[in-house]
Formats: structure tokens, C-alpha cells, sequence
């Protein structure tokens, strides 16, 4: 049995502690939220009172926290990792969507103080985290990957993407290609209801062919059931596709897909529905007149 560490104990969180203890980890978890921290107890996680005190008693420790100031504040913070003092033999994966300057500060401060550091954001949700489904992108040195390769792989698909930063570029394409495809697969919908097509069956109609994705798969649903209980929220969305443009203008790129993505989640959030599901963009499109 390993003795893992996790902090942050959010929708995601709570999917990966139930993952690990369910296969065999100890974990040992902090979230700023009692109530949070109080309610991960009944899947086998002992609370601890800080960052720090969780590496101190554990090897590995992940990070799943909403923002990337979060991600600095848990590493560099008062009573943080780096606090807790010479860390030589531990590791530190960072599972948050993190701006990639931020993610090299803090493989800095985490290495000079003798931590490993591996940024592996990670794509799926919070059901595909307790199952074990998620895909896993992973930055930083290639023996601190394979030393946690056995932790990761009890979590999902981990590719190996190159240095520190590489698995936050990666999840940078990931939200691009999926954040895009929430509008796309809405407006999807609302074609087939202008139409009188049985919506229900489009996802089941497509997959054999092109059009298919997971988001049609798994989010499309959702849409048509007007089901925007969150397994993630649109402000998260809205989170990332705000860090996507900031880390475009960097490149001087130009994505008018994104980009219009942004306006719409921004909207969405405008209207008071950050708490819902991102599936909830489908509600800025008017909906068809019944036939």
C-alpha cells in the first residue's frame, strides 16, 4: 500500500481519492473546505491540516485545485509544500489546469527544496477519475514519470508528453478541441429539434462515422435531457478557455473557434449559471418552434 496525498477535494478530487483508496492507497487529503474534508472521510481519507503536513506524510502527492493562483498558494503558500522543508524523494503531480509560467515557478520552488514535480492535467471528468478512465497528460522528467507510472495508471491513459510544461501545452489542445465541440454538438441539437429528428438518437446514429466524440457521447445527453446538474461548472470552462487565450496571445495565434467559444461561456456566466453544468451553453440558443 502507498501512502498518497491529495489536495483538493472538489467534484475531481473527490473522483480520484475514491479511485485511489478503492485500489488499495492510503490517502491522505486537505482541502481549505472542512465540509469538504469532513465528507472524504467516508471513503477512507485521513484529513490533515495543510499542504505541508500532507507531504509530510506522503511520497506522492497530487494536486487538484480550481486556479492557478490555487496551484502557487498550495505549493509556495503559508504552510504549503516547500514549508514543510527538505523534500528529497517525494513527488508532486499537479492534475490542475495550470498556466504553464506558473507550472515552471513551481517545479522550481518544488526542486530546489528536492521534490520532483510532473504537471498532468487530465481530461475525462469526475466519473472517469473514480473509474480509472481518464486520459492523463504528463510533463517533467521521464524517471519521475515512471517512478508514479503505477499511481497514474490505476487513474487512466498516461502519455509521457516531454519536459515540465509539456502536459499543460497538451491540455492547452484538449480544451481547444473539447471546449469547441460543447457549442458544435449544441448546436447539433437544436438542428435536429428544428427538424423533428428523435434527438435522443443522434448520439447513436453518429458513432460509427466522423461526427462522433465523447463530448457527443457524454455531453450532448445531458443537453437534450436539460440535465446541468455540474460534473464540472461553466465557470471552470470559462477558467480554461480564458488561460487558452492568454496562452495563444503569447504565440501570437489566432483561434476564431475558441474564440467564440469564450464569448458564449462568458455569457453563460453572465447570466448567473456559473454553478451549472457546461453543458448549460446549450441554453443560449434559442430553441426551435414546435411542429
Amino acid at each position: 500500500m502507498t501512502s498518497i496525498g491529495f489536495i483538493g477535494l472538489g467534484l475531481m478530487g473527490t473522483g480520484f481519492t475514491k479511485r485511489l483508496a478503492a485500489t488499495g492507497h492510503r490517502v491522505v487529503g486537505y482541502d481549505i473546505d472542512p465540509e469538504k474534508l469532513a465528507a472524504a472521510k467516508a471513503w477512507g481519507v485521513e484529513a490533515a491540516g495543510s499542504p505541508a503536513e500532507v507531504i509530510r506524510q506522503a511520497g506522492v502527492v497530487a494536486i487538484c485545485v480550481t486556479t492557478t493562483y490555487a496551484v502557487e498558494a498550495v505549493a509556495t503558500g503559508n504552510n504549503g509544500l516547500v514549508s514543510a522543508g527538505r523534500l528529497e524523494g517525494k513527488t508532486v503531480v499537479d492534475f490542475s489546469t495550470t498556466e504553464i509560467s506558473a507550472t515552471h515557478r513551481v517545479a522550481e520552488a518544488l526542486g530546489a527544496a528536492g521534490a520532483a514535480f510532473i504537471d498532468a492535467p487530465v481530461s475525462g471528468g469526475p466519473g472517469a477519475a473514480e473509474n480509472g478512465t481518464l486520459a492523463l497528460m504528463a510533463g517533467g522528467e521521464a524517471a519521475a514519470v515512471e517512478r508514479v507510472r503505477g499511481v497514474l495508471e490505476t487513474l487512466g491513459k498516461v502519455t509521457h508528453m516531454g519536459a515540465t510544461g509539456a502536459g499543460q501545452a497538451t491540455k492547452l489542445v484538449n480544451q481547444a478541441l473539447c471546449l469547441t465541440n460543447y457549442v458544435v454538438v449544441a448546436e447539433g441539437l437544436r438542428l435536429a429539434e428544428a427538424y423533428g429528428v428523435d434527438a435522443r438518437k443522434i448520439p447513436e446514429a453518429l458513432a460509427p462515422g466522423l461526427a462522433n466524440s465523447a463530448v457527443l457521447q457524454v455531453i450532448y445527453p445531458r443537453m437534450v435531457e436539460k440535465d446541468f446538474a455540474p460534473r464540472g461548472y461553466a465557470r471552470q470552462v470559462l477558467k480554461d478557455l480564458e488561460m487558452l487565450h492568454e496562452a495563444t496571445r503569447a504565440q501570437h495565434l489566432a483561434l476564431p473557434m475558441t474564440s467564440l467559444a469564450t464569448t458564449l461561456f462568458r455569457m453563460l456566466v453572465a447570466q448567473g449559471k456559473s454553478e451549472l453544468d457546461g453543458a448549460a451553453v446549450v441554453t443560449l440558443i434559442p430553441e426551435p418552434e414546435p411542429h
